[in-house]
């Protein structure tokens, strides 16, 4: 039985879209799988980890039966990859196993039963929705998700708060040293507030799903379950059952010592002294007096980088470590030209923010060096 006839890149596109949440090696052989649904005039195609599941479509000139079968996704994908740009494929039905045929090339590939393809249940409970421009969700994600724990013992930490309240959309990520907050307005219908935690992974797939487009993402948040619809994609993602620490109070609120710096500037600064720290120890000292920034590093090797800025600042002198790469990240994310960077002492967390915006705020806890 042919289950379709597609062209190569109709079908690699979906494929494409579902199988980053495939992991090569599973206890279930069948989450290896990716889930083909042929109905009508589309062929579905589905992955699942069991803690997200995204299905992504492919339309087809002829109607076909009905016809649902499990295939090895990364074999799928590979051949796919590999076959000429343009090219017409068909799949076929041979009692267990599926044909892939283009051209001469012709390959046999094992299947397993679609009933045993586990699926995620759709929640019947009240649920939370909004519309958000694509291009502005990913924009908000990308700006905070590098703060997120990865593999902490505190589970809540490895993934990103997400809290509607009214009108607005907030995104808060933490690993406990350094905290990323961003806030925008949205258009349309005020909701009820609701503070959920999205898993790490779901977070990581959303970032290379979301196009840079205005055209909306729907997003449907249940007691359990986050459900995101855009692009002829959508995303089942289970929640993280946790308390998220109270970001409010992480938050610096006056901090006496100001600077405004050139992003570009300050980047390159630390880019040039993070070379002599080493893999462990990443640590850079900000040594701020009058008119003056130094950014020092030394090494175990007795070696030692020094970088001066011209900085706007009158005031007592601080001496303040912090770890390079947190610094990093926020400044290789950001796209401004400058930036706004509150300092207390040498036992405080900087705030940077961006210049007349309360929007985003990212914070740094200080480190003994």
């Amino acid at each position: 039985m042919t289950l379709i006839k597609i062209s190569r890149d109709e079908l690699l596109k979906p494929l494409q879209a579902v199988s980053g949440i495939i992991e090569r090696r599973h206890t279930l052989p069948i989450l290896s799988n990716v889930l083909l649904i042929r109905q009508a005039k589309q062929i579905s195609l589905v992955a699942t980890d069991i803690e997200i599941e995204i299905t992504a479509s492919a339309q087809t000139e002829a109607a076909g039966e009905e016809k649902s079968i499990t295939v090895g996704a990364r074999k799928l994908l590979d051949i796919l990859r590999a076959l000429p740009e343009g090219s017409e494929i068909s799949l076929t039905l041979q009692e267990k196993r599926l044909q892939l045929k283009s051209a001469k090339s012709r390959f046999n590939l094992q299947t397993l039963p679609a009933e045993d393809f586990p699926r995620l249940a759709v929640p019947d409970d009240e649920s939370s929705k909004l519309s958000v421009p694509q291009k502005l969700l990913k924009t908000m994600i990308n700006l905070v998700q590098y703060a997120m724990a990865q593999q902490d013992i505190r589970y809540y930490l490895n993934g990103m708060l997400m809290v509607l309240d009214g009108a607005s959309l907030t995104l808060v990520a933490t690993d406990g040293h350094r905290l990323g907050y961003i806030r925008r307005e949205l258009a349309g219908d005020s909701s009820p507030r609701k503070e959920v935690i999205l898993p790490r992974k779901t977070i990581i797939e959303l970032s290379k799903l979301l196009a840079d487009t205005d055209e909306p993402v729907f997003v449907d948040i249940s007691a359990n379950q986050a459900r995101f619809n855009f692009g002829g994609i959508s995303l089942i993602s289970k929640l993280v059952d946790g308390k998220f620490p109270d970001y409010t109070r992480v938050i610096p609120q006056d901090q006496p010592k100001h600077l405004r710096l050139k992003r570009q500037e300050i980047l390159s600064c630390l880019q040039r002294a993070a070379i002599l720290t080493s893999d462990k120890f990443r640590g850079v000292r900000w040594v701020l007096s009058n008119g003056s920034l130094k950014i020092i590093c030394t090494n175990t090797e007795q070696e030692e980088a020094q970088e001066e800025l011209d900085v706007d600042y009158k005031g007592d002198t601080l001496d303040v470590g912090f770890n390079v790469g947190y610094l990093l990240d926020v400044l290789n994310n950001l796209t401004v030209d400058e930036i706004d960077c509150g300092l207390g002492d040498a036992n405080s967390s900087a705030l940077i923010t961006v210049p007349e915006k309360s929007d985003f705020k990212y914070v740094v806890m200080p480190m003994r060096i």
